[in-house]
C-alpha cells in the first residue's frame, strides 16, 4: 500500500468483517488517469481490482481505496459532451419534479454535479440549484456557465452547513457518485442533514443485476467502490435514518438503479418496486458467492473470444482503433490484454481527453476526425453503452467499408 492507496477491513454498509473475495480482475491505474506526452516515461502505479462480498448484508464492494483526491480533483469526464446523457438528465429532472411535486424555488443540491448538466434542467424549471463537485476545473466551468458549484467533497459537516446557510433542500441528488464514496454513511448523514422533512434523496448507480446478467465487468474500476443491489441498501438506509421508498431500473450505463429515499417517517409511501427488485436479486442469488464464480467464467469466455478476434484481424494486417475513452475502457483493456499492439489509437469527442494517452497502456487519444484521416479498418467501440449513436454518427466510415466491433455485453461485428 502507498499514501495513495489503503485497504479497508469492514463492509461499507454494515461494518462486518466477514468478507469473501469473489472476483479478481487485473490491477489497473486509476481509470481516468490519462497522461500528457511529457509524462509518458513515468510509470503509473496499478492498484488491485478485487471484489469482496459481505457475508452478513450481501453488499459487493472493492476494499482497495485509492485516495479520492487522486481520482477526482483533476477529473476529465464531463456529462455535457454526450447528447444521450443530456437527454437522460433532462428526463430525470422532469421525472423528479413531476413525481414529487417539488414547490417552485425549492433548493436542489446535486452531489457530484460535474459540469452542471442535470442542475441546468432544474434551474430552467425555476428551482434554486447548487452543485457539489471536487473536480476543480470542471466546477469552475460549471460556475462560469451559471450553475453555482462548490469545489469540495460532500460530507455530514457540509450538509449541516448548507442547511444553515441556504435552508433545507427539497431534492438532493447523487448520480453515479453514490458508488464512489468510501464513507457512504457520511454521504447519507450529510443528505439527511440537508433534506427538508418532505424532501427526497434520489441516487442513480450501476445496478448489480445488470452488471452480472450482461457481463458488464468493465464498470468495475477504482472510482466505483460499491456495486449496489437493493436488498443490502434497505437496512443501510434505515440505519442512517432514511427510508428507501422507490427503486426502478433505468438504461443508463448499460443498466442502472435509480433509488429514492426520504427521512424516516416522511410523508411518502414505499411502492412495490423495492420489494420486487429484492425478490429478483434473491432469485439470482446475488448475496451468494456462487453467482460471482459464474460471472467470472463468463468474463473469461468473453476475453478469449475478443482477443482471438482482434489478434486474427491484426495478423491479416488490419488497423483497429478504439472509439470512446470512458473509464470502463481501462478495465476492459487491462483485463483483456488490449494494448498498443492491438489498438492503434483511440478516438474520443471530449476535448479534455484529446491529445492525452490512455492510463498505463499509453494509447494516444485523438479527435474523431482521425477516423477519416487515418482510415482504420475496424472501430472497437469501447464506449459500448453509446454504440448505436456512435455507429449512426460514423455512417460514412461504414459506408466506405469500415466495420464496428461492440465488445460488451456480447461481441458483435457490424
Amino acid at each position: 500500500m502507498t499514501a495513495a492507496h489503503t485497504r479497508r477491513t469492514g463492509c461499507r454498509l454494515c461494518s462486518s468483517e466477514r468478507l469473501t473475495e469473489v472476483l479478481k480482475l487485473t490491477p489497473t491505474p486509476p481509470a481516468n488517469a490519462f497522461v500528457k506526452a511529457e509524462a509518458l516515461a513515468r510509470p503509473q502505479q496499478a492498484f488491485p481490482l478485487d471484489l469482496f462480498l459481505c457475508s452478513d448484508c450481501g453488499h459487493l464492494q472493492l476494499l482497495d481505496v485509492v485516495d479520492p483526491a487522486v481520482l477526482f480533483e483533476d477529473y476529465v469526464y464531463v456529462s455535457g459532451t454526450s447528447p444521450v446523457f443530456v437527454k437522460h438528465f433532462q428526463d430525470y429532472a422532469e421525472d423528479v419534479l413531476r413525481r414529487f411535486a417539488v414547490p417552485p424555488r425549492s433548493l436542489v443540491v446535486d452531489i457530484g454535479s460535474n459540469d452542471g448538466t442535470l442542475l441546468r434542467f432544474f434551474q430552467k424549471a425555476g428551482m434554486r440549484a447548487l452543485g457539489i463537485d471536487p473536480a476543480k476545473d470542471i466546477a469552475a466551468q460549471a460556475n462560469a456557465a451559471g450553475v453555482e458549484t462548490l469545489p469540495v467533497f460532500f460530507n455530514e459537516r457540509l450538509g449541516n452547513e448548507l442547511r444553515v446557510q441556504r435552508g433545507p433542500a427539497h431534492v438532493v441528488t447523487a448520480n453515479n457518485v453514490f458508488a464512489h464514496a468510501d464513507d457512504l454513511k457520511g454521504m447519507l448523514a450529510g443528505a439527511r442533514a440537508l433534506l427538508a422533512q418532505d424532501g427526497v434523496f434520489v441516487f442513480e448507480v450501476s445496478y448489480l443485476v445488470d452488471v452480472v446478467e450482461k457481463t458488464l465487468f468493465d464498470t468495475i474500476y477504482h472510482e466505483h467502490l460499491a456495486y449496489h443491489a437493493v436488498k443490502p441498501l434497505v437496512p443501510f438506509f434505515k440505519a442512517c435514518g432514511l427510508e428507501l421508498i422507490g427503486a426502478r431500473r433505468v438504461q443508463s450505463h448499460g443498466g442502472s438503479l435509480r433509488g429514492v429515499a426520504q427521512l424516516a417517517g416522511g410523508p411518502g409511501r414505499a411502492d412495490a418496486s423495492v420489494a420486487e427488485l429484492v425478490a429478483l436479486e434473491e432469485k439470482l442469488g446475488l448475496q451468494g458467492a456462487e453467482a460471482f464464480g459464474a460471472f467470472g467464467r463468463k468474463i473469461d469466455a468473453l476475453k478469449a473470444e475478443l482477443h482471438e478476434l482482434l489478434a486474427g484481424l491484426k495478423a491479416k494486417g488490419k488497423r483497429i482503433a478504439g472509439f470512446g475513452a470512458p473509464a470502463k475502457a481501462t478495465t476492459l483493456m487491462y483485463h483483456f490484454g488490449l494494448g498498443p499492439d492491438l489498438i492503434d489509437f483511440i478516438v474520443d469527442d471530449s476535448p479534455l481527453k484529446q491529445g492525452l494517452y490512455s492510463p498505463g497502456l499509453h494509447i494516444p487519444v485523438v479527435p474523431s476526425r482521425a477516423v477519416a484521416e487515418r482510415k482504420p479498418d475496424y472501430l472497437l467501440i469501447l464506449a459500448w453503452n453509446f454504440a448505436e449513436p456512435i455507429m449512426a454518427k460514423n455512417k460514412a466510415f461504414s459506408d466506405q467499408g469500415g466495420r464496428f466491433i461492440v465488445p460488451v455485453p456480447a461481441i458483435e461485428v457490424r
